[in-house]
């Protein structure tokens, strides 16, 4: 038996759909830009760019419902909604056509960001942490097993704050599917039980306040709700 120095963390877990068990969280790899920005004056899609990763630490995650506090050392507090990957199977250098088989489950989750820090980072080359990492930046709802849900391929991916639309698309707007995410992941890392994906955002990101409520969720995975704190 190990002896610590001091008592271990708790283990961060979020809810599973249907039981009373709950999925251990290890680690939070997000997908940067993954959803098609067309061009406002052309209305032309991107190229598929090779898709990039940050992380977030496990203490992120958060139950997504009920209060949360505005973060300190930002004035543009953005929420971003995002399809959430569970994965249950460990993998490293996994074939696209073999990815949908490390999914555990799936979950809608936010990508609470400090953007007015997260652009000096982009600005002076140097990391995301301070604008991504931080605590409670990731609520997630509970996860709907695959065995319940299958692998959605598409569905309404919405946002609203105070019941105003900011975000509407779906995920069959997504670049790069859920698969290939896994399989470039695993490229770099191996991947494991516990681990999530948050899979990027659709367009429409923009600041909320104190006092704000943000709904937002998948149709057909999971809803989110949320006030911010004044």
């Amino acid at each position: 038996m190990s002896h610590y120095v001091f008592p271990p963390s708790s283990q961060p877990s979020l809810p599973v759909v249907g039981d009373t068990k709950r999925f251990a969280v290890a680690r939070v790899f997000c997908l940067g830009r993954n959803y098609w920005w067309p061009d406002a004056s052309t209305e032309t899609a991107p190229e598929r760019e090779l898709p990039f990763f940050f992380m977030k630490p496990s203490q992120a995650v958060i139950d997504a419902q009920g209060e949360l506090d505005y973060p300190s050392l930002t004035g543009e507090f953005c929420p971003e909604i995002e399809l959430v990957i569970a994965i249950g199977k460990s993998g490293k250098d996994i074939a696209i056509a073999d990815a949908l088989d490390h999914v555990w489950g799936y979950g809608a989750g936010l990508d609470l960001t400090r953007r007015d820090l997260q652009m000096v980072a982009k600005q002076q080359g140097r990391p995301w942490e301070g604008s991504k990492a931080f605590d409670g930046s990731a609520p997630i709802s509970a996860i709907v097993p695959v065995s319940t849900i299958g692998h959605p391929s598409q569905g309404a991916v919405w946002l609203k704050v105070n019941d105003v639309d900011r975000q509407r698309s779906d995920l069959a707007n997504q670049i790069w599917s859920v698969a290939e995410v896994i399989s470039h992941i695993s490229r770099s890392v191996q991947l494991n039980p516990g681990d999530l994906i948050m899979t990027g955002t659709p367009p429409g990101v923009e600041g909320i306040q104190r006092g704000d409520t943000v709904t937002a969720g998948i149709d057909g995975i999971g809803h989110l709700s949320v006030s911010i704190k004044h």
